[in-house]
Parts: structure tokens; sequence; C-alpha cells
């Protein structure tokens, strides 16, 4: 109570009351300088182990489930998977009667991030990742993110064609985003794994759960592929790049909506349709008895049995039946092409040519006879 009253007298005092209540934040004041930090210290040295390392003060462990399919895999590959965590100081077991796999840490280890690190090669290998793919997050470069798409979206229609989109036409489209960010992707169920570096990572759960979103992944892929050409410039390191990167504008395509006929009002509701029961009271079926209906039914069956395999017998004969033959005059005339119009037509002009010439021969010779008396 005392303080703030002091403040509302502090702020009387000034001749504005509004700019004396308003603090003015200092940024970094409250730093202090550190000299044991000087420019020469190397923060990312690595510390070697002291000689006497009596381990960790509790045990830590995680444990997950895998599902049925991959307890033959899981069985096969083990052995190296625990060879490769024995090497850091993790214990590994499998438990095929539950269906799980646990890691613990020992006394040998020497760094607690590792049973962080064996804790998603588990996730990994019950998320379908291969063994030797796994393995590669012990590394210290290498981190994984586990990206769950199964409840983005409710119509599983959509969320199957959308997903289909991560892949692309023989994989083409997954090929290209392990290219740009760097990471290696695994697509399965409803989740996405992925395994490579921090920046990659967060880049493509962006792009993964925009896909989902109905984002298309090759704008994404167009404007990492510009990125990357602008990152080889060190003269555009410290300038604004969305000048350079593309922007889509989301089309909505109209569509045709059919228009429905109004029926003429009538305040009274329609008819109730007759049900199951009433058609068969109708028919008399309802009264049968159960052997009976069996028995209709089974002969109904076996009609339509009948019915679809004589028609599939026909569709069989079809490709054995011969073509129709034609007559042999019909064939010599279609084979050369002309009528017995066009022959007599064709007979008729010699003919005339013929009479026009043997008069002009008949001169010829006469000529010649009479030169010769």
């Amino acid at each position: 109570m005392g303080r703030k009253r002091k403040r509302a007298g502090a702020g009387d005092g000034d001749g504005d009351g509004e700019e004396g209540s308003a603090r003015v934040r200092v940024k970094g004041k409250h730093d202090k300088p550190k000299p044991w930090d000087t420019p020469d210290v190397d923060h990312w040295k690595i510390v070697p182990k002291p000689e006497q390392w009596s381990g960790l003060v509790e045990q830590s462990s995680f444990s997950t489930l895998f599902p049925q399919y991959r307890e033959k895999y899981l069985q096969d590959v083990w052995h190296s998977v625990a060879r490769a965590l024995k090497e850091h100081g993790i214990k590994g077991e499998l438990n095929l009667v539950e269906g799980s796999m646990t890691v613990t840490t020992t006394r040998k280890v020497q760094d607690p991030y590792i049973i962080i690190k064996a804790r998603d090669l588990i996730k990994l290998l019950a998320r379908s990742v291969p063994a030797p793919q796994a393995l590669k997050i012990l590394e210290d470069y290498m981190q994984c993110d586990i990206i769950k798409i199964g409840n983005l979206i409710r119509n599983k229609d959509r969320f199957v064609k959308r997903r289909q989109r991560l892949l692309g036409p023989n994989g083409a489209t997954l090929k290209a985003l392990e290219l740009l960010t760097g990471c290696y992707i695994l697509v399965q169920g409803n989740t996405v794994a992925a395994m490579g570096p921090f920046q990659g990572l967060k880049t493509l759960r962006r792009v993964v759960e925009d896909c989902i979103h109905n984002i298309h992944p090759i704008y994404h892929i167009k404007a990492l592929m510009i990125k990357r050409e602008l990152a080889k410039d060190p003269a555009l390191a410290n300038e604004n790049w969305e000048r350079f990167l593309p922007k889509f504008k989301k089309k909505n395509v109209q569509r045709k909506k059919s228009k429905k006929e109004k029926k003429p009002y009538t305040p009274f509701p329609p008819p109730q349709q007759p049900s199951k029961i009433d058609l068969q009271l109708e028919s008399g079926e309802y009264f049968l008895s159960a052997e009976t209906k069996a028995a209709k039914k089974f002969e109904e069956k076996k009609q339509q049995q009948l019915e679809k395999a004589a028609e599939n017998k026909r569709k069989r004969d079809s490709s054995f039946v011969p073509p129709k033959e034609t007559k042999k005059s019909e064939r010599a005339g279609t084979s050369s092409g002309v009528s017995k119009a066009d022959v007599t037509a064709m007979a008729q002009n010699l003919k005339e040519k013929s009479e026009k010439v043997l008069p002009k021969q008949k001169r010829i010779d006469d000529s010649v006879q009479n030169y010769l008396a």
C-alpha cells in the first residue's frame, strides 16, 4: 500500500501525471560485465572427461511399444542395435511378450543427453524406420521429429489424397524435399518420421502441415530452391529475401451449382413409404417358415448364377465365331475395285476410238497400193 502511494506521489510532483507514471524500460540495464567471459574463450570446446568418473546419480529409462508387424524385423536387427547402444553405456531390452522396447542408463554413461537420443532411436524403430538409418540418430549433428498428421483433417479420403501429395509421382516430391532440407523422410500411416538438422526439420514440419491443410508442396519446393540460390550470394546475406520469393494467391474455382426444381408447396407431408415387413405381408412371404425362405433365397441365387454363367459363356464363345464369308463373284469385283458399269463404259470408249482409227489406216493402205502400181 505504501509503495502505491509513493508512486502516486511521484507522479503528482511532476508537471504531467501520465508522463511521470510511465516507466522507461532500458534494454540491458541488468547486464553486468563478465571478466571471465573473454573473446579467446572457446565455448564449443569439448572438455575431456575426468579420470575418475563415478557415473550418473540416478537411473533413467524410456520405453515404447511397437506394432506386431515389426516384431520379426526388430528381432533380427536387435543384436546390432543393442551393440550400438552399449558403446554409449545404454542398455537396450526387447520384450516380445509385451511388444515393447526399453532403454536404460548404466554406470558407464558419460553423456547425460545420450538417453534422449536412445529414446528417439526406439521411437524411430517403432515407426518403421530401417535400423541402419535409425542408428544415425546417436550422432551429435542428427536430430529427429515425429510429425502427427492423422488428426489434422477429419475426412479420410481427403487425408489419403493429400498424404499422397507428399510422395508425388514415383516419390519425386519426397526426394526433392529430402534434397532441399537435408532430412530423411518416411511417411508411414498417420505420422511422418524425419531425421536431419534442426533447420531442416523446422522447414519440413511447416511443409508437411501445410500439405495436409491443402497447400501443395510444390510451392514450398520452389521457394526453397530460390532461397538456396540466394544463400550462395554473400551480398544478400543481410538483406530481406521477400522480394525474390514467389507469392501465390489462393484461387477459389467457382463450381456450377445444379439448380433444384422447386416442387409445388403442399401443407401435407409426403405419404409414408412401406417398410420391409409391410412388403413381406403384401407378398405373403412374412408367413413362410425359415426353411422355406432359405430355400427360396437359394433358388433365386442359383438362378442368378446360371444366368451369369450363360452370359459369360456367350462372351467367351463370341471370340470363336468365324466371320461371315463373301461370295466369290463379290470378292473378285471388290478386289479389282472396278464395277460392271465401269467395265462396260470402258469397252464402249475403246470401240469408238478404234472406229476412228480404222478408216485412216485404210486410206494409208490404198495410197501404198497406188504407188506400187
